[in-house]
């Protein structure tokens, strides 16, 4: 897969069949979080960026069809539907309601790891780099480095994860508990407050503040534009 570790949620009931995909998905330089229901896979999402989710139809409780339904409601992150229904009405529900591929049971996982690449490609270009680049600042995702103007810029963690959301967003605002949703592992528990201080660092770290510019009542977004 040419998408440098994305980050895939995999909803499957069956073990064995989850256990499978989320095999060739790891061996493919995925980071992969498997699970078997809605309500698991809510807490996923709430817990991780996920770039890709690969959710089957036929799950226990709420299925597959509804909780696509929910995600693409709230976010653009991708859908591959998974069903061993084979009828085109099937696939053409999974498509209506917000699927962005759908691969019918069974299926090659080789062919299931392919797909998910081009949606990933299609979906969000960004994530097919293996480097960012934006006003001067170059994050190589590779080697986990950045660079301002062909310097090293040495950052934490979290305000790495926060200057590559900016990077792979420029120019869009971003409000604080948006961040904190996309960013941190367990939002829950922190204080948006927390989303200012790291914005700091990250300002000081890359010694140009102006960068990443405060939209008041909004939030913060990765603008260039307004550098001197």
């Amino acid at each position: 897969m040419a998408i440098p570790n994305p980050n895939i949620l995999v909803v499957e009931d069956d073990r064995e069949t989850r256990t499978l995909i989320a095999k060739y998905l790891r061996n493919n330089a995925c980071n992969v979080t498997a699970v078997s229901d809605g309500r698991e896979m809510s807490r996923a999402m709430a817990d991780h960026r996920v770039d890709l989710i690969i959710l089957d139809v036929m799950l226990p409780g709420e299925d597959g069809l509804s909780l696509c339904r929910k995600v693409r409601a709230e976010s653009q992150t991708p859908i591959i539907m998974l069903t061993a229904r084979g009828e085109e009405n099937d696939r053409v529900r999974g498509l209506e309601t917000g699927a962005d591929d759908y691969l019918t049971k069974p299926f090659s996982p080789k062919e299931l790891v392919a797909r998910a690449g081009a949606v990933l490609r299609r979906v969000r270009p960004a994530l097919a780099a293996e480097t960012l680049d934006y006003g001067g600042i170059e994050m190589d995702l590779a080697a986990h480095r950045v660079r301002r103007d062909g310097k090293s810029i040495q950052l934490g963690p979290t305000e790495y994860r926060l200057l590559r959301h900016f990077l792979e967003n420029p120019l869009r605002v971003f409000s604080r508990q948006q961040l904190l949703e996309t960013v941190w592992p367990h939002s829950e528990d922190i204080e948006l407050r927390t989303v200012d201080v790291h914005i700091r660092r990250l300002r000081l770290a890359l010694n140009e503040p102006d960068i990443i510019r405060t939209v008041r009542s909004a939030g913060y977004a990765l603008d260039a534009e307004g550098v001197a």
